[in-house]
């Protein structure tokens, strides 16, 4: 087992050890070329190093679609992948004297990736909590007591999903409905992922119609493209987008209901208020952001203060009370982040991020908006997001900045949102929930389900284009 495992780290080294080499070697001519570019980005689109950093890219991808088959996280191979490919285009931006530019980019994507990390971890630290309280235990108890049958549940946390997202973010319903599907299918298999993927496609459609609701429709918002109250204009297409595959699935959902709780499972001590602190937390980031122009991040970093203080207050009681049931260690709540997604997230927004910096989302972008025309541009952009991830497109999107109606920027909204759906990887709220029930929602469960969620896309789309067509 040890030879094994030694000779799998050995091929690991050996591989980055030739990808350098060969990146090394692509670029050795470039020692002769004479003296240094200006001070800007290089286009390195039509260069070998540039071809390497895309086919490094999906080899990664592919490690990620495979994960369930091979057993690698998910995180491993993004890791490699986006080391690698900063490393070439720092070994490029080196010799031509342009450091210091690419160093300003790796900088920018730090500020990025440091911010949705920043939110990552309060919110999974409070799901934790909340479980460890046993509001899940005691919600999956109230929803059998309802007598419920599995395909009542599914279109129950499905609704909850579309409703709860554009109010607390598609990231935070993904993580709070899974957790609630876990508790209340525990033991039916096909129950939990299809709760699962009905949650991740819910909670994406409820995201557009709400600049609260998910990472791009802030961006669009943030950067005036679209008014507050315009965002509600895609209510009906969302709902259309969730309740397509939704259908669909139905008859896939398991028959009966869950097995009767044979003593009703009650909240801890403090359940309440862990809760209550979580909706001020919500309010606290959305307040940062709209009232006082902050990163939602720092009031997401403010909340888990509230609850690092009612930990403080818990442990006195519990000592005091001499009641261990009492006691919570928030860190131990975040001792258990799921450090898979959050590592995850580095590797592909870096890995994405250097796909950039070679130029290759400015000519898919110029490609589209001025070869193909804005509508069909935009619903491209929906697809193409749910591979290489939606926020890093939307983004070129508007540093591109093409003259668009109302209608449109409502479009590239709608489907860089919902398009995302079409893969687990294709937002934060399927990366993060692969993570929390890793062992059923896992890439290849919801790529058997595609089919259908591409019959939810596009009458989305076509229904935008219908009851929006004054705004086109």
């Amino acid at each position: 087992m040890q030879d094994g495992s030694g000779r799998f780290w050995l091929k690991v080294w050996l591989l980055t050890a030739l990808t350098l080499l060969i990146g090394t070697t692509l670029i050795s001519p470039l020692f002769a070329a004479g003296p240094a570019m200006p001070a800007a980005a290089l286009d390195l689109t039509h260069h070998p190093i540039g071809y390497l950093t895309v086919i490094i890219f999906f080899v990664a991808y592919a490690f990620v679609a495979v994960e369930e088959s091979i057993q690698l996280r998910k995180s491993k191979p993004v890791m490699m992948a986006a080391g690698l490919i900063w490393g070439l285009l720092g070994i490029v931006y080196w010799i031509n004297g342009q450091s210091a530019v690419l160093e300003a980019a790796a900088k920018h994507t730090i500020l990025d990736y440091g911010e949705l990390m920043l939110f990552l971890i309060v919110a999974i630290t409070y799901v934790n909590t909340m479980q460890e309280r046993r509001i899940f235990s005691a919600l999956r108890s109230k929803l059998v007591s309802l007598n419920l049958s599995y395909r009542q549940l599914f279109w129950l946390v499905g609704s909850l999903a579309f409703f709860f997202g554009p109010i607390i973010d598609n990231l935070t319903t993904a993580l709070v409905m899974g957790a609630v599907v876990v508790a209340v299918g525990v033991g039916n298999y096909r129950f939990i992922v299809l709760g699962c993927i009905i949650i991740v496609v819910a909670a994406n459609a409820g995201g557009v119609f709400s600049p609260f609701g998910d990472i791009t429709s802030l961006m669009v918002w943030q950067k005036g493209k679209l008014k507050f109250f315009e965002f509600f204009h895609l209510f009906l297409p969302a709902l259309v987008n969730f309740l397509v595959p939704a259908v669909f699935m139905h008859f896939s959902v398991p028959l009966g209901a869950p097995a009767p709780v044979p003593d009703a499972r009650k909240m801890k001590d403090g359940a309440i208020i862990v809760m209550t602190l979580f909706l001020a937390t919500i309010a606290t980031a959305v307040s940062f952001k709209s009232f006082l122009n902050l990163p939602p991040a720092l009031g997401m970093m403010l909340g888990l203060g509230y609850l690092q203080m009612y930990s403080y207050r818990l442990q006195r009681q519990s000592r005091r009370r001499g009641d261990q049931d009492l006691y919570f260690d928030s860190f131990k709540e975040i001792g258990r982040l799921e450090w898979d997604t959050l590592l995850f997230f580095f590797g592909i927004i870096f890995a994405v991020a250097g796909l950039g910096v070679a130029g290759y989302l400015a000519l898919l972008s110029n490609w589209l908006y001025v070869d193909l025309g804005p509508t069909t541009a935009n619903i491209a952009i929906g697809i193409l997001g749910a591979a290489f991830d939606n926020i890093p497109l939307m983004f070129a999107v508007l540093t591109m900045n093409p003259d668009m109606s109302n209608g449109q920027w409502m479009l590239v909204t709608l489907s860089t949102g919902v398009g995302g759906s079409l893969v687990s990887i294709g937002t934060a709220a399927g990366v993060a929930l692969m993570g929390l029930v890793r062992n059923h929602y896992t890439f290849m469960n919801h790529l058997r389900w595609a089919w259908a969620i591409a019959l939810g896309y596009v009458a989305s789309i076509t229904t935008h284009l219908w009851i929006n067509a004054a705004l086109m």
